[in-house]
C-alpha cells in the first residue's frame, strides 16, 4: 500500500507498507514519478512498515532518487526495517542514501 501526504515543511512523505517486490514496484516508481513531475522534489519514504524489499524494489528507490537529484532535490528513506537495513549495507547503498529514524530528522 502507498500513501502520499504533503508535509508543512514542504516534503511529500510517501508510507509504503508490505512488500516492495517485484509485484509492487510499478506502482511505487509511478506514485513517486508522479509526485516529482509535481514538482515535489524532496520526497521522504517511510519504510517501517516494509516487511520485504527485493532487488527490483531496491532498483525502484534508486532509479527514483536519481529523477529527485536530477530535479535538485533528493529522496531519503526513514526507519527502514532489518532486512532493508542489511540490504542497504549489503549493496553499499547505505553510503548513498540518507536514512533517519523519524520524519522529524529527515531534513533536519
Amino acid at each position: 500500500m502507498i500513501e502520499l501526504e504533503q508535509t508543512a515543511q514542504g516534503i511529500a512523505l510517501i508510507r509504503l507498507s508490505g512488500r516492495l517486490d517485484a509485484a509492487a514496484a510499478p506502482h511505487v516508481l509511478a506514485r513517486l514519478m508522479g509526485a516529482l513531475t509535481e514538482g515535489q522534489s524532496r520526497l521522504a519514504v517511510d519504510l517501517s512498515e516494509v516487511s520485504f524489499i527485493d532487488s527490483t524494489g531496491l532498483g525502484t528507490l534508486v532509479s527514483v532518487l536519481k529523477a529527485a537529484r536530477k530535479a535538485e532535490g533528493d529522496l531519503r528513506l526513514i526507519a527502514p526495517s532489518p532486512q532493508a537495513q542489511r540490504l542497504l549495507r549489503l549493496t553499499t547503498l547505505d553510503r548513498v542514501f540518507v536514512t533517519t529514524n523519524s520524519l522529524d530528522e529527515v531534513w533536519a
